[in-house]
């Protein structure tokens, strides 16, 4: 098995998951202001300090995706990120994408973009220590959306991407989320979702990654936010793992699902009512975002004092969604986040 293939398996280890802390300086801005914190690159690497020095963090999370700004950074100790992490035995990783833009031709749609340079840049980043990178597809929900051309261009994106990843030594986490923004029930976002990862497959193939040396990063198959039928976990766990048995090959180690904007407590529901539904060919973990970190950062608020609360709060969040990785979640657990 070579390192790459060796390191994808170490992200999807059971019972283990990716804490996505690689919000761009403009969002990680806004949401430290909404939380009363004043944002500046002081503050901003206090915050990813605290989370990736949580006690007990490594327990339930096998890596880390950071910013350009963080992975520059060092903690309190003047440990570079990098180094932090993996000294925990947490492999760090990168966001490489430059973002979202508008879509030549379908400007209500988009396409992802940081390709120009991404080689040099990957090159960087493997020398700075990251095992891992990431790439982010958006598709959305509408009236004659998503477009075949908004589909293709974002997978070929995301294939291109992977293919410079494994060339440089770093293993690629391949991202197309179908956004819950929208009206839509969950049986439009299966039929989006699976064509988006049909096409997502068919473009990775076309550029030779090797899927067994990569993660996948979907949407779990949820309702619009504004459906006014909102299905129950069982219904989300068996649209989810029928759409991914439909397009996922078993070549891929594993299946880190993003949270997409669903509250803490029903993503982590989502997530163990899936492996109630048996084993499947891929591991079934996550990579969320603000369903770890959102409520962390209300606890912080910006004060010292406040660190170890804030850790705690990260530290159970991250437990709850490790035991549904691995089926053992249940509402018994919650009451420990007092």
């Amino acid at each position: 098995m070579d390192q790459l293939t060796q390191t994808a398996r170490a992200l999807v280890a059971p019972g283990k998951g990716i804490l996505a802390a690689d919000e761009s300086v403009g969002t990680m801005s806004k949401r430290l202001e909404a939380a009363g914190v004043p944002a500046s690159p002081q503050t901003r690497r206090a915050y990813r300090d605290l989370l990736v020095t949580t006690p007990g963090l490594d327990e339930s999370i096998s890596g880390v995706i950071l910013c350009d700004e963080t992975l520059r950074q060092s903690v309190a100790g003047g440990t570079p990120f990098p180094r932090a992490c993996a000294a925990r035995g947490i492999v760090p990783g990168i966001k490489v994408d430059t973002g979202a833009k508008p879509l030549a031709g379908n400007p209500e749609e988009s396409v992802t973009e940081g390709l120009d340079g991404l080689r040099e840049r990957l090159e960087e980043y493997a020398e700075m220590g990251a095992g891992f990178a990431k790439w982010r597809g958006v598709i959305t929900i509408g009236d004659g959306q998503p477009t075949r051309s908004c589909l293709v261009a974002n997978a070929h994106a995301l294939a291109r991407y992977a293919a410079l990843c494994q060339e440089a030594g770093i293993v690629p986490i391949v991202e197309p989320e179908v956004l819950m923004d929208g009206d839509h029930g969950i049986e439009r976002c299966a039929a989006v979702s699976a064509d988006a990862l049909h096409t997502v497959f068919a473009q990775l193939i076309e550029q030779g990654v090797a899927l067994e040396s990569m993660v996948l990063k979907p949407n779990m198959i949820v309702a619009g936010k504004g459906c006014c039928e909102q299905p129950s976990a069982a219904q989300v766990a068996a649209a989810t793992v029928g759409v991914l048995r439909r397009t996922v090959p078993a070549a891929v180690p594993g299946v880190a699902f993003l949270s997409g904007g669903q509250p803490p407590a029903v993503a982590t529901v989502h997530l163990q009512a899936m492996h109630a539904l048996g084993p499947q060919p891929w591991v079934l973990t996550f990579s969320f975002g603000r369903a770890l970190v959102d409520p962390a950062l209300a606890a912080w608020r910006g004060e010292p004092g406040n660190v170890e609360l804030a850790q705690d709060t990260l530290a159970h969040r991250a437990r709850c969604n490790a035991a549904a990785a691995a089926g053992r979640y249940s509402d018994e657990l919650e009451p420990a986040a007092a």
